[in-house]
């Protein structure tokens, strides 16, 4: 007995040596994770003289810069990455233009995960930053259409010998659930307003409705139309002869590209290290002076002193009631993040930025509130990112002036409910039974174990009607129109923000430069600074977040790739709830 407790002890003891060895290790490590994703931002860094700044833009380019230690780790290699948000690489150009020691850009491009509208910006801030007179270089194996986009207002355009440049159009596909559904005996009780209403359509079609394939494809030829526009403008190839190109895929090796106008020279790494070489005065390639977004940040700028703010709140993700969490719009945060900027009285205009495909209408009428107050008392301009569509629209409507780009998807004014009916799955498939005990006829209204009754979906469809009307009436107020011109534009449908603003949903083409611009003169400032909004946690406080948040989706969209949306759709039918104003579906442009 003696010796059996001796050996019990001992494995006690060994057991907890071996924990807390675990633990030091544990912690090491993430210590390490944490100083290599955040120590570029707390180290001031000394630009050299004949510097260039290197872009590149392999990875998911959100509206904000994020202090999450994760963010910037890929999980496949433990390193951390390049990963700026929107914000700070529009600042960074901004200062690069007029800071000598930066001599020029080089656009090192693969791919850009990222939407249209964000890539206009970063291009019309490229095309502001050539007024300086310094110039722009691109290169690339291959050009998809989006980089190629971005990349044609270089100065010179570069492509690996063996490359090419991409040029067919636009498409997108969308994801239908119908026959998976009927395959597993459950039926999607839709209630829904509008006939452009699509975000059900997945669930009760296999393919589009000829009311969204026709709104779908003026999105698609708006926003082709718009890229053919500025390609043109700046590689002096016409509109027509960009589409015969298309057309035909003209473009199928490099020779093709440079044969075109769409490329200036073949070039090997080595080659176009040798012209940065060049360029710069550098001895030899390891003297080029590159310097990333990421460091450039950290550069030394005149101090603003300004008293007065203009405040940015940042509203990205899709709409849901609480706090927001990752890649989501939580009401309570947003809402808390307007109300602090209009009780701030240094702050003397607020910019939001929206970039929402929309979700719970209850919570999008809760953030609308909170802009209509501040309204009351200081100026409010909408920035509308990629997507700004359903509950993302409706937060908007009431702001002084809405500001998108061409190519931002927006409007989408209808509202949507889905009970789904698994009786048939659990009885048919499962053979599991239910049965219920209520105190009133409709105690179980919203059960997912038995279909709606006639009744019952007459209540639900009421009260769709009702938030529908009280969508529109909203939006007609805060653009000065009636309830019927927006009924007419309403219904669902999805433009792209140069036709909403031809009807009316939208005042300004520009990006989040243009929104800030407008609200300094609203507010009639000579001076003023940014601030942002929600505050962001401390980076340490981030990352005990994120173990609990973040860390799960961050690992699957290392693993997964482009292929987490599909994940993620899938998810989101599981965490829908109430009325929804959502935008019909994600758009891709390939």
């Amino acid at each position: 007995m003696k010796q059996f407790f001796k050996m019990m002890f001992a494995s006690m003891l060994a057991m907890l040596v071996t924990f807390f060895i675990a633990m030091i290790i544990f912690i090491a490590v993430i210590g390490t994770l944490i100083s290599s994703a955040t120590s570029s931002t707390e180290k001031k860094v000394d630009v050299k003289e004949n510097s260039v700044l290197h872009l590149k833009f392999d990875y998911e380019i959100k509206d904000r810069t994020s202090n999450n230690p994760f963010e910037n780790i890929d999980f496949s290699t433990f390193e951390a990455q390049e990963n700026l948000g929107l914000d700070l690489i529009l600042t960074n150009i901004e200062k690069a233009k007029t800071d000598d020691r930066i001599k020029g850009i080089y656009l090192d491009l693969t791919s850009m995960r990222t939407g249209m509208a964000s890539i206009e910006e970063i291009r019309n801030a490229l095309k502001d930053f050539k007024k300086s007179g310094k110039w722009i270089m691109s290169y690339s194996e291959v050009y998809t259409q989006s980089t190629y986009y971005l990349a044609s207002l270089s100065d010179k355009i570069y492509v690996n010998p063996a490359g090419l440049v991409e040029m067919r159009g636009l498409a997108t596909q969308l994801m239908f659930f119908k026959n998976a559904l009927e395959k597993l005996d459950v039926e999607m009780q839709i209630i829904r307003h509008g006939k452009f209403k699509s975000a059900v359509e997945p669930f009760m079609l296999d393919k589009m409705s000829d009311s969204n394939r026709e709104q779908m494809n003026l999105i698609l030829s708006t926003a082709w139309g718009s890229m053919l526009k500025d390609i043109s403008e700046s590689r002096k190839i016409s509109i027509e002869e960009l589409n015969a190109i298309a057309d035909d895929i003209k473009i199928q090796t490099a020779d093709d590209a440079i044969k075109f106008g769409f490329v200036d020279k073949k070039m090997f790494k080595d080659e176009v290290l040798e012209e940065l070489k060049a360029k710069t005065g550098a001895a030899s390639y390891n003297d080029i002076n590159y310097i990333s977004l990421r460091k450039y940040s950290n550069a030394k700028a005149k101090a603003n002193k300004s008293k007065n703010e203009i405040a940015i709140v940042y509203a990205s993700g899709e709409i849901n009631s609480g706090k927001s969490k990752d890649g989501t719009m939580g009401s309570e945060t947003i809402s808390e993040a307007i109300r602090e900027a209009r009780l701030d009285d240094n702050v003397k205009a607020i910019v939001l930025r929206v970039n929402s495909p929309g979700g719970s209408a209850l919570a999008s009428d809760v953030m609308w509130r909170e802009v209509v107050l501040a309204k009351k008392v200081k100026p409010v301009v909408v920035s509308m990112g990629d997507v700004a569509a359903s509950g993302g629209y409706y937060i908007a409507c009431a702001a002084d002036k809405i500001v998108a780009s061409e190519k931002t998807i927006t409007g989408s004014i209808g509202v949507f409910g889905v009970i789904p009916n698994a009786q048939g799955l659990f009885n048919n498939k499962l053979g599991i039974t239910f049965d219920v005990a209520k105190t009133n006829k409709h105690g179980d209204i919203m059960t997912i174990f038995r279909p709606l009754t006639a009744e019952e979906k007459d209540i639900i469809q009421i009260g769709v009607e009702k938030i529908y009307d009280d969508f529109i009436t909203k939006v007609g107020e805060g653009r000065g129109m009636s309830k019927e011109e927006i009924d007419n534009i309403g219904q669902g449908r999805v433009w792209t923000g140069l036709d909403a603003k031809k009807i009316g949903l939208v005042d300004e083409i520009g990006g989040i430069d243009k929104a800030i611009a407008i609200a300094k003169d609203l507010a009639k400032l000579t001076d003023y600074k940014t601030v942002d909004y929600p505050k962001l946690k401390d980076p340490f406080e981030q990352f005990i977040i994120s173990l609990s948040e973040g860390a799960e989706a961050k690992i699957l969209k290392t693993y997964m790739g482009e292929n987490y949306k599909y994940y993620q759709k899938v998810q989101t039918i599981g965490t829908q709830s109430g009325y929804m104003t959502r935008m019909p579906y994600e758009i891709d442009f390939h």
